[in-house]
């Protein structure tokens, strides 16, 4: 039996596009890998140099092409945008991402309209918000990468503390893929005991020492840029994880960027709640009991992209936002 084509785009072959195309391609997740960017040469070369693998990787097969040919795609990457000019302010630069928003959503509805979108470009939840109201296709098709990086990162380092592989680590960064996020410590485990009260492998629990492992997930992206100037390769690994548990329809518990209809008493932003993700995109969002501190932590962070949000679409569905609470 003939095994069913797998066909990925990435629009975008920056930084974080080519380390998604990379990831997939070597992952084996796609096997019509297809890229489009402004820049089409740099497109080109991107393409030559990973088919240049397949020895190494495998038969996937990775192509330049254009909108037409994402009409085949069953998952397209958004990893486009614009980076911030010298005296811009972030208006400007959010008013400039936008419309190459629109002019991307504008050709994929055109052009492969029953595609499922993943969102990649920061600021992620206000994007995967712009995107949705942007396209027809329904919101649950639409997702953000959110804080999955955040929450792998968050892993990391609470691993690294208990002496356990990362994998064995349940724990959540949830709201704003940014400065507004937030560690669900209410509910962290390691081998279903709490990381609240408990000793786990030798460790007490250590409430100043946990702080400072969020506070260093909070600030990683800032660290990594300071060094390298850009983040990449962990982002491109969160990308091909997502494409992959929609292609085999996983059923997946993700913290992904996806628009609230009342969850916690808040709607109209886009934000990280860990959700069910398959073939048909968001099945469902899985709501853990938070406590009053993350409660209130998550509505902080509801406003704050309300107000980014207003600020990106402004106009009815801006002023609109901007006159909501959130709860």
């Amino acid at each position: 039996m003939a095994i069913q084509k797998r066909t990925v785009g990435v629009i975008g072959t920056g930084n974080v596009g080519v380390a998604a195309a990379y990831a997939l391609f070597m992952q084996q997740t796609a096997s019509d890998l297809i890229l489009l960017d402004k820049d089409q040469r740099r497109a080109e070369g991107e393409a030559l140099d990973l088919m240049h693998g397949q020895t190494f990787a495998g038969p996937t097969r990775v192509r330049v092409g254009d909108y037409a040919d994402l009409a085949e795609a069953q998952v397209i990457v958004i990893a486009a945008g614009v980076g911030q000019r010298p005296g811009e302010t972030r208006l400007d630069l959010m008013e400039r991402n936008v419309a190459v928003f629109r002019a991307i959503l504008t050709e994929l509805d055109r052009h492969a309209p029953t595609a499922l979108l993943v969102i990649a470009t920061n600021p992620v939840d206000v994007l995967t918000y712009v995107a949705q109201e942007l396209s027809t296709r329904p919101p649950q098709r639409i997702l953000g990468t959110g804080t999955m990086l955040d929450t792998a990162r968050f892993r990391s380092l609470l691993g690294e503390h208990y002496g356990v592989d990362p994998r064995s680590v349940h724990a959540y960064i949830l709201g704003e893929h940014g400065d507004t996020e937030f560690p669900v410590w209410s509910d962290a485990r390691i081998g279903g005991l709490r990381l609240v009260g408990n000793t786990i492998n030798g460790r007490p629990y250590d409430r100043p020492a946990l702080d400072a492992i969020f506070e260093r997930t909070r600030r990683s992206a800032y660290d990594i840029i300071e060094r390298k100037g850009y983040t990449n390769l962990a982002i491109g690994l969160v990308i091909a994880r997502l494409v992959q548990t929609i292609l085999d329809g996983q059923h997946s518990v993700l913290p992904v960027s996806v628009r609230l209809q009342g969850e916690y008493g808040i709607s109209g932003v886009c934000l990280s709640l860990p959700g069910i993700v398959s073939e048909n995109g968001l099945e469902t969002s899985i709501l853990p009991e938070l406590d009053d501190t993350e409660l209130a932590a998550m509505h902080h962070s509801a406003n704050v992209l309300r107000e980014r949000i207003a600020e990106a679409l402004p106009g009815q569905v801006g002023q609109e936002l901007k006159t909501q609470e959130a709860g």
